[in-house]
């Protein structure tokens, strides 16, 4: 594959402004995936073709698949929560940095069922986000902890290696895909830069792992999602007609259907006027195949409140 350019086409014309979140559920060979300021959770099923959504309270930045059947662990705006989804139940867990202006934002499981999630900067209209955020990590007791990693901006970018053993993040403003190795009782060493994109005029957004190792990374403000060799050498590029993609999820019968959610989020008229699948889901075939995604190990409780 090295080398290779592929092209990704939409296939839901869905007009998300700020899809993101895309995970691959092979229970029930279905993509999900939120825009997160529509406060709103989207369900495709491509064997048919059908499509649902879900409303929330709040908006909803990221969530991961549970072991428990039927459930969503849900990164809101302001608090973790588990969500059923056939009837709507919902029960909160925590709050996330109560008292400062951050929002939830990317999240993934780590291989042993553990929420690991970072926190975005949401300053008042016309100052620039600053490094106040963090990453965090939900365990399986429900117990919360912040990582001992660097504050930011937007926390992003995060994936694990197929063993488990390095994980993967970035704050965007920085343009630096880092990594750590990552044990698994979830110490973790020092971190290192994975990739410097400091070149380029976008950011590094939303990212997933498949099989062999190599890292999706999704560039806002380039059109393309990188695939990046597990030594941080780029390997392929996928193009598509949308300048914002934010992040990518390997999915399909056979985990080899690259699907890539992205956002109409600040776009003048005239660029939806010229790039009118702003907002798209896309998905093109690649030639490898992505893992299963991990599930969160936590079990809800009936002592949380429901909401």
């Amino acid at each position: 594959m090295s080398g290779a350019v592929l092209h990704a086409r939409a296939v839901l014309e869905v007009g998300n402004r700020l899809g993101e979140g895309v995970l691959w559920c092979p229970r029930a060979q279905a993509l999900y995936w939120t825009d997160i300021h529509a406060a709103t959770l989207w369900r495709y099923t491509p064997g048919d073709r059908s499509t649902r959504q879900w409303q929330l309270p709040e908006r909803l930045a990221s969530f991961a698949l549970c072991e428990a059947e039927g459930w969503l662990l849900l990164g809101l705006a302001s608090k973790l929560a588990f969500f059923q989804l056939g009837s709507g139940l919902l029960l909160p867990i925590v709050e996330v940095e109560p008292g400062l202006p951050t929002r939830l934002n990317d999240g993934v499981c780590d291989r042993q069922g553990r929420f690991v999630f970072g926190t975005l900067h949401e300053p008042p209209a016309g100052e620039t986000k600053r490094a106040i955020g963090g990453f965090y990590r939900l365990n399986a007791d429900l117990g919360l902890e912040r990582l001992p990693l660097p504050p930011v901006a937007i926390g992003n970018s995060l994936a694990f290696s197929p063993d488990g053993g390095t994980m993967y993040y970035c704050d965007s403003p920085t343009r630096r895909i880092q990594c750590c190795n990552y044990a698994a009782d979830g110490t973790l060493d020092s971190p290192r830069t994975f990739v410097d994109l400091r070149d380029i005029v976008g950011e590094p957004d939303g990212a997933t792992v498949d099989a062999e190792g190599g890292v999706w990374s999704a560039q806002w403000g380039m059109a393309r999602v990188v695939r990046y060799r597990a030594n941080g050498r780029e390997d392929t590029i996928v193009r598509l007609p949308a300048r914002q993609p934010t992040r990518p999820a390997l999915g399909g019968a056979t985990l080899d259907t690259l699907y890539i959610t992205s956002a109409r989020e600040g776009l003048s008229a005239d660029d939806l006027r010229d790039e009118p699948s702003n907002g798209a889901v896309f998905a093109t075939a690649v030639d490898v195949h992505g893992l299963t995604e991990a599930r969160f190990a936590g079990i809800p409780e009936a002592h949380l409140s429901p909401s």
